[in-house]
């Protein structure tokens, strides 16, 4: 909205995406950081006890009752009002990804006030499972839908891409040519994007455990993702990148996104003044699936979210080995002494604080193998 009249009004520099991103980004900054504190003071009065401290965390976490939850909240306004402003206001492609963070949010939120009106310390005291994952599947198929329509002609209908795919647009100068698999999937597209987007929301929701982790975890996938949209609107920088010009839309989108957290950040490092909770953490994993799949990267986004991925695995696994075995022997066996894998590394005496850095150095170093793959996989 604010680029576009800037761009009309001759400010040509608004022409450029990554101009975008940078506004989108420092407006969504400063936004956190201005209002940030007024609204811990305003979460803190309106949910009293703050957020419960479940049952299946260590007993070191209970010293953190009291503390606001639902900063996430903050992270949408602030990600949504600097979007409109910088984003290509005519072109789908933003909406699609501004719409996924909104609905995966508002989910987030439903779950998030359950749990503080209940004030039950079980884990299982916000939004049923299969609710949520219903919700969930029904902005999947929304999303998807749309998704699918804003492919190029060249792209088949609702496929994904497996190996490298460039496309030259097909004018009276230059000639089309592509190389690698597209695989059309009919119906079961929707199935595969479940797992991507919903996959994404689930990883981001269980990663969200320990002050400032999501936060460090996810700003290393960001990166990747905005080097994956930069190749995809760019013919040549990367020949392992389909080429997408609508994803243009994406750079003030992203670029909110990124403000955000980055200044969310600066409330929740620890010792932390609020939780993102899950209007915060689901949203930002719907939005991230969301974004590699109109990006066609979603394995690359898979690699670079490696650390996420494990974590999901870890509690994934530990409840599978649990019931298989307490079906087997009686008796329900462990694999780590608590899941999610951070609770297991916490057991063994890990200050908070190592285990953060140690997952955000690993992080680090799935998005560098990420970013390898971009360019010569």
């Amino acid at each position: 909205m604010l680029a576009d009249f800037l761009l009309h009004h001759g400010f040509s520099w608004f022409a450029s995406g990554w101009t975008r991103f940078g506004a989108a980004f420092g407006m969504a900054f400063m936004m956190m950081i201005v209002f940030g504190g007024s609204f811990v003071r305003a979460m803190r009065r309106w949910q009293g006890k703050g957020q419960p401290i479940s049952e299946n965390v260590p007993l070191e976490h209970q010293k953190k009752a009291g503390t606001p939850t639902m900063g996430g909240i903050l992270i949408l306004v602030s990600a949504f009002v600097s979007s409109i402003l910088f984003m290509q206001i005519t072109n789908p492609v933003g909406w699609i990804a501004l719409g996924a963070l909104i609905a995966f949010g508002i989910i987030g939120f439903l779950d998030d006030y359950k749990k503080v009106t209940s004030q039950s310390k079980k884990a299982s005291n916000g939004l049923s499972p299969s609710m949520r994952l219903g919700l969930e599947a029904i902005c999947v198929v929304v999303l998807t839908y749309f998704i699918n329509r804003t492919m190029p002609s060249y792209v088949p209908n609702l496929s994904i891409i497996l190996g490298s795919f460039i496309v030259w647009p097909l004018d009276t100068i230059n000639v089309g040519y592509l190389y690698g698999i597209p695989l059309t999937l009919g119906f079961l597209y929707y199935i595969f994007a479940y797992f991507v987007i919903c996959g994404s929301a689930n990883a981001t929701n269980i990663t969200d455990g320990l002050d400032g982790m999501l936060s460090k975890l996810y700003i290393p996938v960001l990166i990747v993702l905005v080097v994956a949209l930069y190749g995809a609107t760019r013919i040549g920088f990367m020949d392992t990148v389909m080429f997408l010009p609508k994803t243009e839309a994406l750079y003030g989108v992203i670029g909110a996104v990124f403000g955000a957290v980055v200044g969310f950040l600066w409330f929740n490092s620890k010792p932390a003044s609020m939780f993102m909770g899950d209007v915060g953490s689901l949203a930002l994993g719907g939005f991230m699936g969301t974004v590699a799949m109109l990006l066609k990267s979603e394995i690359i986004m898979c690699v670079a979210a490696g650390m996420m991925v494990i974590i999901l695995l870890s509690s994934f696994a530990q409840t599978m080995f649990f019931k298989i075995t307490r079906k087997l022997t009686g008796e329900g066996k462990r694999i780590f002494l608590r899941a999610p894998l951070h609770h297991h590394f916490e057991e063994l005496g890990w200050p908070e604080t190592k285990i953060v850095e140690r997952f955000f150095i690993i992080s680090v170093l799935f998005a560098g193998l990420a970013l390898l793959l971009l360019k010569f996989a």
